[in-house]
């Protein structure tokens, strides 16, 4: 992985502990949601879809890390909705570094300027901003103007103030591999922000827009050109080697959604934050009482073309931890990103 050499010796160093104990079900990161309230309403989300009532919810901040402390995963991102419309989402963030989870706050940056003094630098803590293309293309996909130049100088504040900066990307289908290139070459080269995440949008059933999410042929396509010539090794990718491998199409893998488990108002969501097959209210309900078996590709059409991080990053990373080849492939990357970093 194209992490911080810390973290990736730190979740090297739980997968291994995992293993011993023989665990075959375990979290590597979980996907924490304390609201759906957001301030915007993005074409590609389904998030705000919820009753009035939902929407005003916030998740305590003793319930939110305690879920995280009952799964033992040693990562969070923090999701929603907007995390920074939660009024505590500072202490929810402060509890769990304190606790040496690795914390991920996912946002717009809508909020980020205004609600930055909350905040300590930490290499525990990271602003995970979305960027879905450049200026015109990202406006677009949250439909609402001005949205990419706030997030650009709400990233450049933050790095002057010290903290680490990544950001996710989601492509439709409406992308080509000009736009994924000029997007990641804008945040690697310009921004430099410390680590990019992408991923190939999923056909979440209840979000606005269903006409232009990538089937798996096309999310293949789209991600060999993209990463032709060079561009793959060359950007700083927060992905094993073996999930690119696997979006290029040069490898596949079942999922293992229970790796990256959700936890929101509801309770742990069967079977991922994708889909909704139900709540429980604790992470071995959901391990022991979800049959795993019946989703992912080739076994629930609502699968079909899923190639989404939630579901195949965690297998590629214990495939290349059953690895001696892949391991010493992601080392070599990690450090080679490390490298550019300094």
């Amino acid at each position: 992985m194209a992490m911080p050499l810390r973290q990736s010796i730190r979740v090297g160093t739980y997968l291994f502990e995992q293993k011993l104990r023989k665990r075959d079900k375990f979290p590597l990161i979980v996907e924490l949601e304390p609201l759906y309230a957001c301030n915007l309403k993005c074409e590609g989300c389904g998030k705000i879809q919820h009753p009035a009532g939902v929407l005003k919810q916030r998740m305590p901040v003793a319930q939110a890390v305690g879920a995280v402390l009952e799964s033992g995963a040693p990562m969070v991102s923090i999701a929603g909705g907007e995390p920074l419309m939660h009024p505590q989402i500072h202490e929810i963030v402060r509890q769990l570094v304190a606790r040496r989870k690795y914390v991920f706050l996912c946002t717009n940056a809508l909020l980020l300027r205004k609600k930055i003094a909350d905040f300590t630098p930490s290499p525990y803590f990271a602003f995970a901003v979305h960027i879905d293309g450049l200026r015109e293309r990202h406006d677009e996909s949250v439909a609402k103007e001005g949205v990419f130049d706030e997030a650009v100088a709400a990233i450049k504040e933050a790095k002057r103030r010290g903290f680490r900066v990544t950001t996710n990307s989601t492509f439709f289908n409406t992308d080509t591999p000009q736009t994924v290139i000029e997007v990641l070459n804008y945040l690697n080269d310009d921004l430099r922000v410390d680590e990019m995440m992408i991923s190939p949008a999923y056909a979440y059933e209840k979000a606005p827009d269903q006409e232009h999410f990538l089937g798996v042929e096309q999310t293949r396509e789209l991600f060999r050109k993209a990463f032709a010539g060079g561009n793959r090794r060359r950007w700083r990718l927060n992905h094993s080697p073996l999930f690119l491998d696997f979006l290029e199409g040069k490898a596949d893998f079942p999922c293992t959604a229970w790796a990256i488990p959700n936890y929101s108002l509801f309770g742990w969501q069967r079977p991922c934050y994708l889909m909704s097959d139900g709540y429980v209210p604790t992470y071995r309900e959901l391990v022991e009482e979800t049959d795993w078996s019946k989703y992912g590709r080739g076994k629930d059409p609502r699968c079909a073309n899923c190639m989404a991080h939630c579901g195949y990053e965690p297998t590629a990373v214990l495939a290349t931890m059953g690895s001696l080849k892949e391991s010493l492939r992601a080392a070599r990357e990690t450090v080679s990103g490390n490298r550019d970093r300094s």
